[in-house]
């Protein structure tokens, strides 16, 4: 068991990229890690990782051990949720890579009740923006939103992402609010650090025909969807933001749904996960719950 333990370690080192993150994952002393680490290597007796002051990667033998071990890690976790299957009880952990603004104001949420009906269950969510590589990192599952790139990892659709134009009333009083896409060329815009412009900010002509593009002057940028719209409630622009986050800001009056004659291209919310998860009884539960738990419409499309 100890041994397994070890090798437990040395997993989580490679998938975090260093000793300091696996041992925040694993709520362990980071000498703690390092001697796992150091007594699987002291046992194997071969090298497993190259190691510096600010990170650790696999050497060539421990990235063959790595692939094999976390293979193996799987399959007993699989394992033991044969076991609890007859009791209808989920157990183990399950890591969940999501955006920051859905997973505190949503996912949280959604995946509390689930966790209170099965005691036994883990779970842990890493908060991030950017898409992170579910298999390297070893997710399995993540929550995506947007268009899908083409990958190996199989997608379920969950809800309907719609974006909203908006501006908060004073700054509407201000500077009047667009009526065309070309019209937001003149107002400043808020804008999110992880998409282009020109990707942010497309419309698609209530009429028919091509996607429309503005290019507003970007006054204030974020690579986080709160802060942008915290922004726009101060006054300070135009922003495009899922009404995810929206919602209370559109409910208490602090922002308005401007109108024009193209409407924001919706989105789709995703859950994605690994080809090697497709067996995992917790993972399909959870996608399910998610699944059963987001109706159509969404909430937080609802006025």
């Amino acid at each position: 068991m100890r041994r397994i333990d070890e090798i437990a370690t040395f997993v989580q080192v490679v998938e975090a990229g260093g000793i300091s993150q696996a041992a925040k994952r694993l709520d362990m002393s980071k000498s703690s890690v390092s001697k796992r680490v150091s007594d699987l290597e002291d046992s194997l007796g071969t090298q497993l990782l190259y190691r510096s002051s600010r990170r650790v990667v696999p050497t060539e033998r421990g990235l063959v051990f790595y692939e094999r071990a976390r293979a193996i890690l799987q399959q007993l976790d699989e394992a033991a949720e044969a076991l609890s299957e007859k009791a209808d009880d989920l157990a183990g952990l399950v890591r969940i890579a999501a955006p920051m603004s859905f997973g505190i104001l949503h996912l949280g949420p959604l995946l509390l009740p689930l966790m209170e009906r099965h005691p036994k269950l883990e779970i842990a969510i890493d908060l991030d923006d950017r898409s992170v590589d579910i298999q390297g990192l070893g997710y399995d599952l993540a929550i995506r939103i947007g268009r899908l790139a083409d990958s190996t990892l199989i997608a379920r659709r969950l809800a309907t992402v719609r974006p909203v134009l908006c501006c908060s009333p004073a700054y509407a009083e201000r500077f009047g609010l667009p009526k065309t896409v070309a019209d937001l060329n003149r107002h400043d815009g808020l804008g999110y650090g992880n998409l282009r412009t020109a990707e942010a900010w497309q419309f698609e002509p209530k009429d028919g025909g091509p996607v429309q593009t503005a290019s507003p002057k970007s006054r204030f940028v974020s690579n986080n969807g709160d802060l942008i719209a915290q922004a726009a409630a101060a006054g300070l622009g135009v922003a495009i933001l899922p009404s995810f986050i929206l919602c209370e800001f559109l409910r208490a009056g602090k922002l308005l749904e401007i109108e024009l004659d193209a409407m924001p291209i919706k989105s789709a919310l995703h859950a994605v996960y690994p080809p090697s998860r497709h067996r995992s009884r917790k993972v399909r539960a959870i996608i399910d719950h998610l699944a059963a738990a987001i109706p159509d419409p969404p909430s937080w499309d609802r006025r």
